[in-house]
């Protein structure tokens, strides 16, 4: 029964969590999304946010002050560095790392006390639970930088699977005549339903330079947004093509067939990686069962034959 209240109160703990955070960290998307449909301003937008303001939202916005003091950093560098991997996580909004360092010190006090929880149902000595609390209470803490780097990985892939088809766009619309930036814009709105993570980064490459940015200053920011050596390779030949007075078309054409070129190198690897892979699962759980399939009923044949014969009796 202990166990079964410990593991409710995990779900529940982490549930709350989930939910209280999840809406301070999803502002960003929808607010960008906002701005690109125009309809940041409109009245009908600012009552949906309104009504769909939740207790949660006004509970994490009173406490989390209190929970970001003991994490705060303590210089602009590191919060600029915060800021630039919540990018690179596809999570924009202005409270983001602030929901981000209060869910670490939330994380930590509520594996703490499901810690000392499991202690106390467990009558454990002071020295053990001790030891047991501080492990949950720094598995909590380092929780959410898990969750991030997974998140700043996962995106990242998805950025990186997407590049060749979006390269492939680009040649195809700069050598129809368009210029780079509406073929950025032209690119970016076409490929919303495929790749939508890379569809969103060209749009703001598009939008930093209709407000006045340099290209190359705006392609800066779009590869430190997205945090892939393709990116950066990509800015690079394009700023070169620019300098040089050379054919960004063709530039951009030998950029996607080396992409491609690697892309099915990468999979020609893991599928050489599977065999290796499936070793693991192979001795520990299915060879097993192979053996006691074939080798059980001559087992038990021969356990028979041993018990019947009179000399072994």
């Amino acid at each position: 029964m202990n166990n079964f209240l410990l593991v409710g109160l995990f779900v529940i703990s982490a549930a709350l969590v989930i939910y209280s955070l999840w809406p301070g960290l999803g502002d960003g998307k929808d607010a960008i999304k906002r701005r690109m449909t125009g309809r940041s301003g409109s009245a009908v937008a600012n009552i949906r946010k309104q009504a769909k303001e939740s207790v949660a939202r006004r509970v994490l916005n009173s406490v989390a002050p209190l929970a970001v003091r003991p994490v705060m950093p303590t210089n602009v560098e590191e919060m600029s560095k915060l800021r630039i991997r919540m990018a690179q996580a596809g999570i924009r909004a202005e409270n983001a790392p602030t929901a981000f360092l209060a869910s670490k010190t939330v994380v930590g006090i509520a594996l703490a006390a499901a810690g000392i929880l499991y202690c106390w149902a467990k009558g454990s000595a002071i020295g053990q639970g001790v030891g047991i609390t501080m492990v949950c209470a720094g598995v909590g803490f380092l929780a959410p930088n898990l969750w991030l780097t997974m998140a700043i990985s996962k995106r990242g892939e998805k950025i990186r699977n997407g590049l060749a088809d979006v390269l492939d766009l680009l040649v195809i619309s700069v050598e129809s005549g368009l210029g780079l930036d509406a073929a950025f814009q032209r690119v970016g709105d076409e490929m919303k339903l495929v790749h939508p993570a890379l569809s969103e980064e060209l749009q703001l490459v598009t939008l930093e330079s209709q407000m006045g940015i340099p290209r190359s200053e705006a392609l800066t920011n779009f590869t430190t947004r997205t945090g892939i050596m393709e990116t950066q390779s990509l800015v690079a030949i394009i700023n070169q093509a620019e300098r040089f007075g050379t054919s960004i078309a063709r530039a951009l054409r030998n950029q996607s067939d080396a992409l491609r070129i690697k892309r099915r190198q990468k999979a020609e690897e893991r599928a050489q990686q599977t065999t290796v892979k499936l070793m693991a699962p192979l001795i520990l759980f299915i060879f097993p069962a192979i053996l006691v399939v074939l080798a059980g009923p001559a087992g038990l044949k021969m356990a028979e034959s041993l018990k019947s014969t009179p000399g072994l009796q």
